[in-house]
């Protein structure tokens, strides 16, 4: 159990990369996400990004930013999955945290033209907590391919059977 004043240090080797501080901590039962990245391409420094999730019944999504690299504009997009042409899509902005009901969902990466450059299914159910995130990373030399990942992957037998099948509606986004 974390503390209020506790320090997460990150190494390679013998090399300190970077800490993260505990500054404060909710008075209820919660879950943090922590995601740990490179602070640049050309650095073997950490940079962090933090949400606490509260205990609430509907399932929640972070939305987080851990690409490296020039290309800047892309944005994940959510859409229900199974639904008919015409159905809502929500563009998902970096740095949020939005409410999603349970269902099947499909998670796009595009890029400024439009076009799809990664995509990932996230099944959402009740009071569970999620991270869709971007990743990848551009330098010369090592570079690593822009993709979207989601994590924890939920099965789609843990859906209620009416609603197997595609997403039940979108929900507000909220700033992280």
């Amino acid at each position: 159990h974390l503390q209020t004043g506790d320090r997460l240090e990150f190494n390679i080797g013998d090399l300190a990369t970077g800490a993260f501080s505990i500054a404060d901590l909710p008075s209820t039962d919660a879950v943090l996400l922590l995601v740990v990245h490179r602070r640049d391409a050309m650095s073997s420094s950490m940079s962090f990004e933090s949400h606490v999730f509260a205990n609430l019944f509907n399932a929640q999504v972070a939305v987080i930013d851990a690409y490296r690299g020039k290309s800047k504009a892309d944005r994940p997009y959510i859409r229900d999955a199974n639904a008919a042409a015409g159905a809502r899509i929500e563009e998902l902005r970096f740095g949020s945290v939005v409410a999603v009901n349970p269902g099947r969902y499909e998670v796009d990466l595009e890029d400024p033209a439009g076009q799809p450059k990664a995509k990932h299914e996230l099944v959402a159910v009740n009071r569970q907590s999620y991270v869709v995130m971007r990743t990848g990373m551009e330098e010369e030399g090592a570079s690593f391919a822009e993709e979207i990942v989601v994590f924890p992957r939920s099965s789609p037998m843990e859906l209620p059977h009416s609603r197997a099948r595609a997403g039940a509606g979108l929900g507000a986004g909220a700033p992280a």
